[in-house]
């Protein structure tokens, strides 16, 4: 592979303008594309095989009415200060209201609150509850425009009127985030490179290898149902991790310039040893994420997928574009003004840098420094051990917003559980008295300890399935009301004995608690799968068994103290107004998988950047403990780099209004600073120091067996030398044949 990518850097860097011309079309090209895709993105949330969607699968044959799959909106209603709903003006108006809602486009059925009971006791808070025939994918613009046109003409009749459901569109995020992220990155890189056009390549390349992304994921929107949060993630990783590649292949090919190779063979060589490790680490971050789609919940397969998919095209990007642009660099590249006299004088090889005082500090004490991290990070992971699960609903929409607007509202007028009723689904298809089955359920029902209310069955044309409606009294997102789910399918079993009728339980709420237990129960295999998928990575790529379980064992540390973070924070409240949180909230339900396979990535990265030149060393015949400081020596400061960049884009989408967002925003941000200060930086070197050359040991017949990746480009400059020591100018030599395998161990 090393030799491959040498080649690859000098033919960009040769043919730099035919390779800026072909990214330039293809940016046109899906620009072009994404302008006139007519895909929208989605949040419907399903999972198959379980009761909720059985549920809803017997619905939408024996009720074809009550569009059991399609899309909801509730219109709330509050009347002015003083006045009531049923006062005749007021109560025109809103069947006014309601009529128009039932002509929209459409719309199933618009239900009247009069008629329905949906207005609250002092007749001051009412709500329409509309149906629509269609999901949320494909709902219309006219049909959501006209609920916005509903709301809008009750506002200017001098009544309240806010929306919620998932028919409701949310408005565009802010790009604050991105901003804030792009200028970190950029001080960050003026200060690593100490030149603004070093610090601009891995800005710019990023930049234009994210939109093409973004481009792409919205246009594939007309084809697949994609989550709303795709693109957002997308966008997040694919910032991220692009500057941080460019930032490796940048920062080598100066090195290889500094060390007399001439430009074109400075990009080859840059290529073939970082741009290795950038293949490698890209490769691991797009595993896990693609990895994601075998949980089978296709709102997380969009996001694991277009996430993945951004992380590719940063990798082509800084294999293709990055060497063609230090091809029009030039060697003006490494000539930084922007920086100190003591820096200047560490890059010539004068002085001890920081980085390499840290390692000896670590190298010095290794048992502390390994007690006193893992001491801290097993704290810091205590709370993680009481996270519950959820999946977003009103309650957690951006303050000020309607969706919020609608769910305050509705627990004002009429108790937190109308926000999430519950859909009982009375199967008495094999019962010899279905009537008898459905009154018996409907008394089982509401007899219940958190039953609010409850409405007698309706059946079917056919007589022998029945829905009866059941309003908890905890909010949807409670304990409480996850033990009323739970409560009423245990009626099941009675039920089925005395009738030989069976129960089940739907609606927006059940669906969230069937998810939100099939995630937490795909989260233990899920990161083996990813734990065993890092040990064979990295037993490859260092032919080592140590270093893989050491990694291994550093990422769950990484997992579990950012899980307790982000439980600290959203769950219990912890320092919720520092960052933004308007209440304490059970977890997203999709968070913990979803970071599982982004951290591995991104902690498989450091792994590889700060050791592999650690390995390098030690095969070149250091002693085990310089081999460390050597790898501090070169990869310290560009790692630190990468994790702050990593660090101020993900913390800049904490201004996300999205709880999915901002909770993800902040679990990469901790999750970065754990894995990379804390374990890469000072659990694996001192964990290194105390193994010693045990560390790097392979059986030999193992050794045999393996592949040899190269990632480090041993083979490829073993090669490049035995070249230059036949006499041929560092600018022109031939390009290397595939070298023959080196078993090192």
């Amino acid at each position: 592979m090393a030799t491959f990518l040498y080649r690859l850097g000098r033919l960009a860097f040769r043919r730099r303008r035919l390779f800026l011309a072909l990214w330039i079309v293809v940016l046109a090209a899906v620009g072009v594309g994404a302008a006139n895709s007519p895909g929208t993105s989605t949040d419907d949330f399903t999972l198959p095989g379980t009761q909720s969607q059985k549920a809803i699968d017997l619905l939408e044959k024996e009720f074809p009415q009550a569009s059991a799959a399609g899309a909801t909106a509730r219109v709330v209603f509050e009347a002015p200060k003083g006045q009531k709903l049923t006062s005749g003006g007021n109560k025109s108006v809103v069947e006014s209201l309601v009529a128009d809602l039932k002509a929209a486009p459409q719309v199933a059925n618009a239900s009247d609150p009069f008629t329905n009971g949906q207005v609250s006791k002092d007749g001051t808070i009412a709500f329409a509850q509309v149906t629509y025939k269609v999901s949320k994918a494909d709902l219309s613009d006219e049909a959501s425009g006209a609920l916005n046109k509903a709301a809008d003409k009750g506002e200017k009749a001098g009544l309240t009127v806010s929306l919620g459901g998932n028919a409701v569109q949310e408005k565009s995020a802010s790009k604050a985030a991105e901003m804030i992220g792009l200028v970190v990155a950029a001080i960050v890189l003026v200060i690593t490179f100490g030149s603004l056009l070093a610090a601009g390549l891995p800005l710019l390349t990023a930049i234009i290898g994210v939109v093409t992304a973004v481009f792409a994921i919205t246009i594939a929107t007309a084809f697949v149902d994609m989550s709303s949060a795709s693109t957002t993630l997308a966008l997040m990783l694919g910032l991220a991790v692009a500057i941080d590649y460019a930032l490796f292949i940048v920062s080598r090919y100066r090195s290889e310039l500094r060390e007399g190779h001439e430009q074109e063979e400075a990009a080859g060589r840059a290529l073939g040893t970082a741009g290795s490790a950038v293949v490698f680490a890209g490769l691991t971050v797009i595993i896990a994420l693609a990895g994601l789609s075998v949980i089978g919940i296709k709102m997380l397969t969009t996001m694991g997928l277009g996430a993945a998919f951004a992380v590719a095209v940063a990798v082509v990007i800084a294999l293709t574009l990055l060497p063609a642009m230090l091809g029009f660099a030039g060697t003006r590249i490494t000539k930084g003004k922007l920086t100190t006299e003591r820096l200047r004088a560490q890059e010539r090889g004068e002085g001890e840098t920081m980085g390499v005082r840290w390692g000896r500090f670590v190298t010095r004490n290794p048992v502390k420094m390994l007690v006193g991290s893992v001491l801290v990070l097993g704290v810091l992971a205590i709370p993680a051990l009481s996270m519950r699960l959820t999946l977003p609903d009103d309650s957690m929409a951006a303050p000020g917003s309607t969706q919020r607007a609608s769910y305050d509202t509705l627990s004002k007028g009429f108790g937190e559980g109308f926000n999430g009723p519950l859909t009982v689904v009375v199967d008495a298809r094999d019962s010899k008295d279905p009537k008898a089955a459905a009154a018996d359920a409907y008394a089982k029902v509401g007899k219940l300890p958190d039953v609010a209310a409850a409405r007698p069955a309706v059946f079917n044309e056919a007589g022998d399935v029945a829905l009866i409606g059941v309003v908890p009294k905890s909010s949807p997102s409670s304990e409480d009301t996850k033990d009323l789910v739970n409560a009423i399918r245990d009626q099941s079993a009675g039920l089925h004995a005395d009738t030989g009728a069976d129960l089940l339980v739907t609606g927006t709420t059940a669906v969230n608690i069937d998810v939100s237990a099939k995630l937490g129960e795909a989260l233990l295999p899920y990161l083996a799968i990813v734990v065993g998928l890092a040990l064979i990575l990295l037993l490859l790529v260092f032919r080592s068994i140590l270093v893989p379980v050491k990694a291994a064992l550093g990422f769950l540390l990484s997992i579990v103290s950012t899980l307790g973070v982000v439980v600290a924070v959203f769950q219990w409240g912890w320092l919720k107004d520092v960052f933004g949180i308007d209440e304490a909230a059970p977890i997203v339900s999709v968070l913990p998988i979803f970071m599982i396979g982004v951290v591995f990535g991104l902690a498989m990265d450091y792994e590889v950047f700060l050791v592999t030149r650690m390995r390098e060393e030690f095969v070149h015949g250091a002693e085990p403990t310089e081999a460390i400081v050597a790898g501090f020596r070169h990869g310290a400061r560009v790692v630190t780099a990468a994790a702050v960049i990593m660090i101020a884009v993900f913390a800049g989408f904490l201004l996300d209004d999205t709880a999915l967002i901002k909770s993800i925003g902040l679990g990469l941000a901790a999750a970065v600073l754990f894995d990379a200060f804390v374990v890469r930086m000072t659990i694996v070197p001192a964990v290194m120091t105390l193994l010693g050359r045990r560390a790097w040991s392979l059986p030999a017949r193992l050794d045999r067996i393996l592949p040899n990746v190269d990632v480090e480009g041993e083979k490829l400059r073993h090669t490049l030398e035995a070249q230059r020591s036949q006499g041929g100018p560092d600018g022109d030599q031939p390009e290397p044949a595939e070298p023959a395998p080196l078993h090192q161990g």
